[in-house]
């Protein structure tokens, strides 16, 4: 089995610090002819977790990168504090393993949403282990994570990051995208600097005011949704959770005279000490936000939860503006835009981050097989055509829950709770389970059962090693078979159409049976006999291309995937 196209995070991975001198170094004119006149395959605009991510994916397979951040040093306060089972398991393909990691924590524990009496009003399970293999729901310190993909991403020797620079312009023709870069004005107020980057593709991860998708031309979807919030990230001395007797460690305080998120923050500074913490309190009509994040009021707003300066440090105080809208293409020509450039949602989901990751591997693996010939750049509308929608399903889920959340109105509280206290005790307060999002159109099969959707995962024996799926045989493009030999059922052009795709096959079966891979928990047989599929096709985003009952299924829908992926095939190597 090849191994994961993503290499394990390094423990002695040098600062950003320490290695921005080397990665400021441009190509010389004789590098630029011979590498046909790019500076880089692909210049990344914004340095954040999604275009250090991308990054990461495009310079663990060779392609050279130049990363331009605006800022010289990272930003050390916590913005995103959760993320879910899908970017759990995106981690764990940098060796990021969010359950034994002192840097990410979780909790057995139930999301409850309260009334203003503290009575169940809505309980979402994010306790359970996802049928993707991860926990629903994890907790992180974001400056940690940043700069564990920062180390990871400078010590690949094809990328390189410039630190102080921000993107001023943006032009592109048939062959290539140019940038044009400057000493970032706030830091270096008298520096003239200016340089041109060309490269074969630009993506913008710059952002909600994105210099990238203006210069591009490309509107937003604006859903004209505007609350305002404070945001409390708090570092207690004490185990806040433990003094805190019947209180959740994760749960919404619904009550119309100030709505109110407390949830965790993740690990402390000191391992096995006490955690972070997060408040997060809508600013009501006639407020004024400014005065609000003046520390003397956001303790006041602390006290009645038990802290104060002598017990607690407040890390930041800050109103967001919450607000719901996406671009409308992701993609122009050599350009593309990912994360917040691309979208903004509502925090209620806590899907924010986690849509900018998956937009970074969704494009990854994409430019990978664009730059080493495998596919035709038509293949990036697909990652505008799939991402949008998805993208769009978490803003207005976010957006309903923040309706039934942000609501000031005693007599409209009233009516709420009384349906959502009914609807809770008639399914037996049972909690919600976590949704499954499908993909937009694109690369995948519409007629087949659980394709566009996030692949199960299950714990196998393979290659001598027990684990998951992903850590015990690889990722990439995949054709898996229950007690059947996917090889044998692709016709020989398939299967060097999947060779040139750098994927292969695996058979998969019970212990004592013929196989390549042992399914040790039975999950697969649970998983493709519940839907009457021996085949599955996966891709390299752990997504379903497209599952199949029998031979004569899977090579139909194979081709099908094929024809869209806008794959490159010699002529001795069409498909049969």
């Amino acid at each position: 089995m090849p191994a994961a196209a993503l290499s394990p995070t390094s423990r002695n991975a040098p600062s950003p610090r320490q290695t921005r001198e080397k990665n400021v170094t441009f190509q010389t004119n004789s590098d630029r002819n011979a590498a046909g006149e790019f500076d880089t395959d692909v210049a990344i605009v914004g340095g954040g977790p999604v275009g250090t991510f991308l990054a990461i994916i495009l310079g663990n397979t060779g392609k050279k990168v130049t990363l331009i951040e605006r800022w010289s040093e990272a930003y050390g306060r916590p913005r995103a504090v959760t993320y879910d089972h899908e970017i759990a398991r995106i981690l764990a393909s940098l060796g990021i393993d969010s359950e034994n990691d002192a840097a990410i924590n979780y909790h057995d524990e139930l999301y409850y949403w309260k009334d203003a009496n503290r009575e169940n009003i809505q309980i979402l399970d994010w306790q359970s282990t996802s049928a993707s293999g991860w926990r629903v729901r994890y907790w992180f310190n974001q400056p940690e994570l940043e700069s564990r993909l920062t180390n990871i991403a400078t010590q690949l020797p094809s990328v390189r990051r410039l630190s102080g620079y921000e993107a001023v312009d943006l032009h592109q023709d048939a062959e290539s995208a140019t940038l044009s870069i400057k000493r970032n004005p706030l830091e270096d107020a008298q520096s003239t600097e200016t340089r041109t980057i060309r490269a074969r593709y630009v993506v913008g991860a710059d952002g909600a005011n994105s210099m990238v998708r203006q210069a591009l031309g490309i509107e937003n979807e604006d859903k004209g949704y505007f609350f305002d919030w404070l945001i409390l990230d708090m570092l207690p001395s004490f185990d806040y959770v433990a003094s805190r007797k019947g209180e959740p460690a994760q749960w919404q305080l619904c009550d119309p005279k100030r709505p109110t998120t407390i949830v965790p923050g993740g690990p402390g500074p000191v391992a096995g000490g006490p955690r972070r913490r997060r408040w997060e309190y809508m600013v009501l009509p006639g407020e004024n936000p400014e005065e609000l994040t003046k520390p003397e009021n956001a303790w006041k707003l602390l006290e009645p939860w038990g802290l104060t300066p002598d017990n607690a440090v407040l890390e930041r105080s800050a109103v967001y503006r919450f607000q719901a809208r996406w671009a409308k293409v992701w993609n122009k020509g050599r350009c593309a835009i990912a994360g917040d450039a691309a979208h903004l949602m509502p925090p209620f989901a806590g899907e924010g981050m986690c849509a900018g990751l998956r937009d970074a591997l969704a494009l990854g693996w994409r430019l990978n097989a664009i730059l080493e010939g495998r596919v035709g750049a038509g293949v990036l509308d697909s990652y505008s055509s799939e991402r949008i929608e998805h993208a769009k399903h978490y803003i207005n889920f976010s957006q309903e829950l923040g309706s039934i959340i942000c609501i000031a109105d005693p007599a409209e509280a009233a009516e709420r709770d009384r349906w959502m206290k009914d609807e809770l005790k008639a399914r037996a307060f049972k909690p919600v389970p976590t949704d499954i999002c499908q993909l937009g159109p694109g690369i995948w099969c519409g007629d087949a059962a659980h394709a566009g959707e996030l692949s199960v995962q299950g714990v196998v024996e393979a290659n001598g090693k027990r684990d998951r799926f992903d850590q015990a045989v690889g990722f990439g493009w995949m054709v898996i078979g229950l007690d059947a030999d996917p090889a044998h059922a692709l016709s020989v052009g398939q299967r060097e159409v999947l060779d040139l795709l750098g994927g292969h096959t695996v058979r998969i079966g019970s212990m004592g049976t013929e196989s390549d891979v042992v399914d040790v928990e039975g999950t697969y047989a649970r998983w493709l006999n519940g839907i009457g599929a021996s085949y599955v096709m996966l891709r390299p985003d752990f997504y379903v291309a497209a599952t199949a009952g029998s031979p004569a299924e899977l090579r139909r829908r194979f081709d099908e995937v094929v024809s869209r992926l806008h794959v490159v095939v010699e002529p001795e190597r069409a498909v049969a």
